[in-house]
């Protein structure tokens, strides 16, 4: 793969796979340390001792629930404004602002990477990736509502991960809950949605490349949920807990290959004078998406 020929926006995905791991295995560490939930690699849960490895436990009391909220909250934010752009002309707008793309994506990765250090959590990341992905397949499906089910089923995942991170389980363990069932229920969707689409695009005749792993990604993922909730009904903590750490883990490598299609887009954020005829919004999407550069 030629760096040359691969947009900086191919980094977004990463980034949000990448740090959001990370951070989760930090809030993971600090509860083990604190002696708040037992480790993964435990060999069973005695009764009255401490809390199975969940991730709800670990990120239940502070500090680590103070890193979780924030690992959570921009997350959502990036994967929502994850999901591929618009192909569009290369000419640029008659007038106005535009700033270009690679400069947007280096202030946007950087100013990410350093918020999640001071801001809320990456639940918000999330978001990021959904839009983007949107605009990316829009003008390449016939039949736009699976593109549109796409887009509402990560909003909503993404919401449910905001869900989690700021109502900690035993603060509020029916909202929390709540964020779980969105989180997995809607997320689970996403994955199955998006592998079709990558397979009926077909973007640059990688759909096959791409589709052929995501859709293992998602059967793997749809019988981890299966396998958590089975185990969670049954009491077998210690397994369900591992199964949720390898559920998430699955989630996040899942977003992380959607890197395959961004490397051939980039994105401009144009700024226009304002006119008195106004435009419908879908004329007005439209007018600006054809301003997204499709690189080869």
């Amino acid at each position: 793969m030629d760096g040359k020929k691969c947009s900086v926006w191919m980094f977004l995905p990463l980034v949000f796979t990448l740090f959001t791991s990370a951070g989760l295995w930090i809030v993971y560490f600090i509860a083990v340390e604190d002696d708040k939930i037992l480790p993964l690699n435990s060999a069973a849960r005695k009764s009255g001792a401490k809390h199975a490895p969940y991730i709800s436990f670990a990120g239940d009391d502070p500090p680590a629930s103070c890193v979780f909220s924030q690992v959570m909250n921009m997350a959502a934010f990036l994967v929502h404004r994850s999901l591929p752009s618009r192909k569009g002309c290369h000419s640029c707008p008659p007038r106005g602002f535009k700033e270009t793309s690679e400069h947007a994506a280096k202030l946007l990765i950087i100013s990410l990477v350093y918020s999640a250090q001071l801001i809320r959590p990456r639940s918000l990341w999330a978001l990021v990736v959904a839009v983007l992905r949107f605009i990316q397949l829009k003008p390449k499906v016939l039949n736009p509502w699976l593109n549109i089910s796409g887009l509402a089923a990560l909003c909503l995942a993404s919401f449910g991960m905001t869900l989690l991170g700021n109502f900690q389980l035993t603060n509020d363990e029916e909202i929390h809950n709540v964020g779980t069932s969105l989180t997995f229920g809607f997320g689970t969707l996403t994955c199955w949605i998006q592998a079709a689409l990558t397979l009926k695009v077909n973007i640059k005749n990688e759909g096959r490349r791409a589709g052929i792993p995501r859709v293992i990604l998602s059967a793997v993922i749809t019988l981890c949920v299966v396998l958590y909730f089975i185990l969670m009904a049954q009491d077998i903590h210690m397994y369900a807990a591992r199964v949720q750490w390898g559920l998430v883990m699955c989630f996040l490598a899942y977003f992380g290959t959607l890197a395959v299609e961004f490397r051939h887009y980039r994105y401009e954020i144009v700024c226009s004078e304002y006119q008195e005829n106004f435009l419908s919004f879908s004329e007005s999407l439209s007018e600006a998406s054809e301003y997204q550069t499709d690189q080869v």
